[in-house]
């Protein structure tokens, strides 16, 4: 299997990829697009475009404007009103009342099916229990809680009475709970008093008071959905803050009807926070009309979705993958979505193929990472079940391997069915390039096309456009879309020039961060981040992040963090650090440092290896080298070193890091 640095050490290969996948005849006859020239038409009037997809939805008050643009600020349909929980449950009532909307499936086995009645009821009561609350139009909630549909339940009440949500990804610590509250300010809390994971209870509702043991927080309310029960040892109700879901649902008429607010198009729907290279998470701001147009257009065409399909997104909502393609965009093209709560191996490595069969999934996105992992474990697993129900195959997260790729292909698809693959980030909304299943052959390893309306280009360090074929060079977005991000969430300026501002004072060019390349058939590759955050099993985690965690440490004086190539998350941690004077470096310490990321940011973040060095490789003006320690712990030949002020330091770590190996 290929890593991502002996990817890009062959990228003359990849650029000349001769195995093609074309789309079947049986699979054109009924795709939802299979004309080429959709894309041609996108790029000719991009905004004409975008005006007739936004009727995809239904409006309150139907647009008469598509885009106004002040770069880098942008507004879509910024004069109508709508409401995504409305798109995404109320107007299926008519049509879809009794068709599933989520099928669930708990970590020990528990099953539970809503349908979009079910679904509808469910959500009216919960957005009533928020109100009685204290929630109303614009207050933030943050959730915290395990895949169970409560969660989905719960961001569609938001979403439904005008309140922005920010989840929490489950895994993350305490800490990192608060930072994320504190930044949006959130009024209320949603929780649960645990979570299933890999037989062992997650200390939700713990981890929530841990997060919120800190004076003058804004929350006023912690809601607790009851997920464990009596597992849930320990666990305290704090009077007068903390409440109980069932509880407070039991106090709402099983009937009850919220009217759906009517929001602009530019209303907030939801903050999502994401690394950052300064060490501070960025509160990615999404709003409802651009968000809800890109996604419910994206999941219909680049799934090839149809009324009787079984979909099954495999992300955590903790992440902007659970957002776009579990709930939000599925549930508005009406489509019946599949949820579990735990992951691959629990109780054996044959529970995602068990649950294929089990409901007949016919769409599967997954990542990279998970794709790598089944590769390890062996076919066996796969060719346990039933697996002939599936007919399209996506990818999500990080670029894949070609390896991988044909993997999944091969064993999953049995060679029968399209593997899109997608690229696309928090900050995006929706996909952004990707293969129409109906209309482009496929590559192993590309994401293949922009999808249409979308404007990709490949330049140089100056932004100045590479020919296609042309090796190294960095991915640019160069007019706006619907689904973009509007700013970083109390911070214009950053927003304007982190994502805006590495190409001249117009800010009217996107910098993703992510270096690519474009073959002779103008497809793309992605090479994965040019900066300083590490994609770790599709988790996007910052240097500056790691870097702190780690010096918070008593032990530690100085850290550097590196990422490395990982046959199965992608990408691994490797931390460089210099002890405080008078600390025993050894074993012991390395086990109490990943113990102590894991409790600063969460389990995700452990270091996989840590090394002990009495000096970091830095310039003269005192910036440290990670390049020269990537070279390092890839095993690559050192590169340049003058700008070094003591070159002799990279000799002794490589020493030491050899005599470790």
């Amino acid at each position: 299997m290929q890593s991502p640095e002996e990817r890009a050490g062959t990228i003359e290969t990849l650029l000349h990829e001769e195995r093609v996948y074309a789309p079947s005849p049986e699979f054109v006859a009924q795709a939802n697009i299979s004309d080429p020239d959709v894309y041609k038409r996108a790029e000719e009037d991009p905004e004409g475009f975008w005006r007739d997809k936004a009727r995809l939805l239904e409006w309150f008050k139907e647009p008469s404007q598509v885009l106004q643009w002040d770069p880098p600020f942008a507004k879509w349909f910024a004069d109508g009103e709508l409401n995504a929980c409305y798109n995404c449950v109320d107007r299926h009532q008519a049509t879809r009342a009794q068709k599933p909307a989520i099928i669930w499936e708990g970590e020990p086995g528990d099953t539970r099916t809503l349908t979009y009645a079910d679904l509808y009821r469910e959500v009216n009561r919960a957005s009533q229990m928020l109100k009685n609350l204290g929630v109303g139009r614009g207050d933030r909630v943050a959730i915290y809680m395990p895949m169970i549909p409560e969660v989905v339940v719960a961001m569609l009440a938001c979403a439904r009475i005008g309140a922005p949500h920010t989840v929490v990804f489950g895994g993350f610590s305490p800490e990192a709970l608060r930072d994320r509250i504190i930044d949006a300010h959130t009024k209320l809390v949603i929780t649960a008093d645990g979570g299933y994971r890999r037989g062992s209870i997650v200390p939700l509702k713990a981890n929530t008071d841990a997060a919120l043991d800190a004076p003058d927080l804004p929350v006023e309310k912690v809601l607790v959905v009851r997920r464990v029960g009596q597992e849930a040892h320990g666990l305290t109700m704090q009077e007068g803050r903390d409440v109980w879901w069932h509880e407070e649902m039991a106090r709402v008429a099983e009937n009850a009807v919220v009217e759906a607010e009517h929001v602009d198009a530019e209303h907030p729907l939801f903050i999502l926070y994401t690394s950052g290279t300064t060490g501070k998470p960025k509160g990615v701001l999404h709003t409802t009309g651009g968000y809800m147009v890109g996604t419910t257009l994206t999941t219909n065409w680049v799934f090839d979705l149809k009324e009787d399909d079984v979909y099954w997104c495999t992300a955590d909502v903790g992440w902007v993958t659970g957002h776009s393609y579990l709930v939000y965009g599925p549930l508005s093209n009406g489509a019946t979505a599949v949820m579990y709560e735990g992951t691959p191996d629990h109780p054996d490595k044959d529970r995602w193929w068990r649950i294929i069969e089990k409901y007949k999934v016919t769409i599967l996105y997954t990542a990279p990472t998970a794709i790598r992992t089944f590769m390890r474990w062996g076919s066996e697993f796969p060719e346990r079940w039933d697996l002939t129900s599936l007919r399209l195959l996506g990818t999500v997260g990080e670029p894949i391997n070609p390896e991988a790729w044909i993997w999944y292909h091969r064993n999953i698809g049995a060679e029968r069915c399209p593997v899109v693959d997608t690229w696309w980030q928090t900050e995006t909304g929706a996909i952004m390039i990707t293969p129409l299943p109906g209309i482009v052959p496929t590559k192993p390893g590309s994401a293949t096309r922009a999808f249409p309306g979308i404007s990709t280009r490949i330049v140089n360090e100056q932004g100045e456009p590479l020919e296609q074929g042309t090796m190294g060079g960095l991915l640019v977005i160069t007019r706006p879309w619907p689904s973009m991000l509007r700013t970083i969430w109390g911070d214009d300026e950053r927003y304007k020039q982190q994502y805006w501002g590495r190409f001249g004072e117009a800010h009217d060019v996107y910098f993703t961060g992510d270096g690519s390349h474009q073959d002779a058939d103008g497809y793309f590759w992605l090479m994965g981040r040019v900066d300083d955050v590490l994609n770790v099993a599709g988790h996007r985690l910052g240097t500056m992040e790691l870097e702190s965690a780690l010096v918070s440490h008593p032990s530690v004086a100085e850290a550097a963090v590196v990422g490395v190539s990982h046959e199965v998350k992608g990408q691994g941690v490797v931390a460089f650090i210099t002890p405080r004077s008078g600390v025993q470096a050894g074993p012991a310490l390395v086990e109490e440092l990943r113990q102590h990321v894991s409790e600063k940011i969460g389990p995700i973040a452990k270091p996989d290896r840590i090394y002990f060095t009495a000096e970091l490789p830095k310039t003269r003006s005192a910036k440290i080298m990670r390049r020269l320690l990537r070279d390092i712990a890839e095993g690559r030949v050192l590169g340049d070193t003058t700008t070094l002020a003591d070159p002799s330091v990279m000799a002794s770590i490589k020493q030491q890091y050899e005599e470790t190996e």
